[in-house]
């Protein structure tokens, strides 16, 4: 299948224009037609039980043709269509969540309504029933709702897949431009796509003392800035410059203009802590703090409501592989079904994770003579091609069934299904201070890693993914990440 192309800037503006007056055309249409059915919901249906006594049937000297409502539905639609446009509905981006969408349908459809009602009151037509202004109410909402639904749906999924994303270019090798990356990176489902990023000085390859490489794609110096642009198709630029080289932004925004691209600038306050920085605001004032982990009170109450009941939900089926995957095992290879190893929990507590053992039982003595072989950075040990791995162990790892045991691990309340990868306390041992921000939350069976790349992505995107998610945890999240989970355990990516 043929990759689509990136939208030059200009096109996607005449992309995203025609989205939204598709979307105008689109509500117009089912603004009129939930007035069609709420006049057939009053006029036309006989409705049974307590609802008919409510909902009385109407007396033939009253009754009127559909006809006499055309001119209440285009009143009704002008009033939401004009709420539409002061509240901004036209103007939300693409990616805007489901909630920004039905809070503008919900309070432009109420006052539309309650102005219609104010209107009728005053022309006092008699035979306009109230009834069909209130199922028009509930059936706007409901169906332009339902629309927002899907089209945020659609999107999503084809974002998810690589598809009409826009194409973001970050500027700066700071601390700061790292935490806007990792930001794009986390978010795919949102429409980002980070090209990469423009420095002086690639941090990959830096000999500067204690410089941290970004472990994202270096696309050359800010001077090249203009070629960049025209070369890789770029949408939106953000500005992650320190402050002290904040005299080459008149330079950048004009190049930015020139070739039409849209660009924001990240202020370097950011650089106080700069991937726990919390903006607000009072009586227009900036307010700056520091962001508080996300998981704990309540929220921590609904996500472990949620593990226990996946985990009921999932039992039967998980019990007849739990079954197959021993018996393969003990047919494979001599030892133990169960590979038990301790690991690093919530703020560090010590506790014992289990998994189905993948390879030979004297895997541990052998890992030092494979060390130089490891393929993964930081502390962590990764082969491609590990030759401790059984045959069926090499199989488990492939389609991460080796991991089923860990459902214990969320039932005693050690793990849970989402959250950061477990550590050995081996690998914590060697982690800097701000890498044991990870180990705030409980970690989990999948995680913002696990489904953007898995043993493919570096230990310091890992780490910032895993950070990233517990400042930022919600409930949609959770699910969102249990759904990406699927696709990438059949796809194999990045399972080593």
């Amino acid at each position: 299948m043929t990759a689509t192309p990136p939208l030059r800037t200009s096109q996607r503006r005449w992309y995203t224009d025609a989205s939204w007056y598709g979307l105008f055309a689109l509500d117009s249409l089912v603004i009129l037609i939930s007035v069609a059915l709420a006049y057939a919901l009053r006029y036309l249906v006989v409705w049974p039980g307590v609802i008919g006594e409510l909902v009385r049937e109407v007396p033939s000297e009253f009754y009127v043709t559909w006809s006499a409502f055309i001119p209440i539905g285009f009143l009704l639609l002008l009033l939401i269509q004009v709420q539409f446009g002061i509240r901004g509905m036209y103007r939300l981006p693409l990616n805007a969540g489901l909630t920004a969408h039905l809070r503008i349908i919900f309070n432009s459809t109420t006052t539309a309504a309650a102005l219609l009602v104010v209107i009728v009151f005053l022309y006092r037509p008699l035979y306009y029933s109230r009834l069909v202004i209130a199922f028009a109410f509930v059936l706007v909402v409901l169906l332009l709702g339902l629309v927002r639904l899907v089209i945020v749906l659609v999107r999503r999924v084809r974002w998810s897949r690589g598809i009409d994303r826009e194409r973001y270019l970050v500027i700066g090798g700071g601390d700061v431009s790292r935490a806007v990356m990792t930001g794009i990176v986390a978010r795919p489902h949102l429409g980002y796509a980070l090209v990469g990023y423009l420095a002086d000085h690639d941090p990959q390859n830096s000999e500067q003392p204690g410089a941290q490489p970004l472990h994202f794609h270096y696309l050359g110096a800010i001077d090249d800035l203009k070629s960049v642009l025209h070369e890789h198709m770029i949408d939106h630029v953000i500005i992650a410059l320190p402050i002290g080289e904040h005299h080459r932004l008149p330079s950048i925004v004009d190049v930015c203009r020139a070739h039409d691209v849209d660009f924001r600038m990240v202020p370097d306050l950011l650089e106080l802590s700069f991937d726990r920085v919390d903006i607000a605001e009072f009586d227009g004032l900036p307010l700056i703090g520091l962001r508080e982990v996300s998981i704990r009170g309540f929220n921590m109450v609904i996500k472990r409501m949620m593990d226990i009941i996946i985990t009921l939900v999932v039992a039967p089926f998980v019990l007849v592989i739990w079954a197959v995957v021993m018996v393969a095992i003990k047919l494979d290879s001599p030892g133990p079904v169960l590979f038990a190893q301790t690991r690093i929990g919530t703020n560090g507590k010590h506790f014992k994770v289990y998994k189905f053992r993948t390879m030979v039982v004297d895997a541990e003595q052998k890992k030092a003579e494979l060390a130089e072989q490891n393929e993964a950075d930081g502390p962590i040990f990764k082969m491609r091609n590990d030759p401790r791995l059984t045959r069926v162990g090499r199989l488990l790892r492939r389609t991460s069934l080796d991991e089923i045991p860990q459902l214990w691990n969320i039932v005693i309340g050690q793990m849970s299904w989402v959250g950061p990868r477990p550590a050995t306390p081996d690998e914590v041992a060697k982690y800097q201070p701000w890498h044991l921000r990870r180990l705030a939350a409980k970690p989990g069976l999948t995680g913002l890693w696990q489904v953007s790349g898995r043993s493919d992505t570096t230990f310091e995107e890992m780490v910032r993914l895993d950070i990233y998610y517990v400042e930022h945890w919600s409930f949609l999240m959770d699910l969102r990440i249990m759904a990406q989970t699927i696709p990438t355990v059949l796809s194999g990516r990045g399972a080593y």
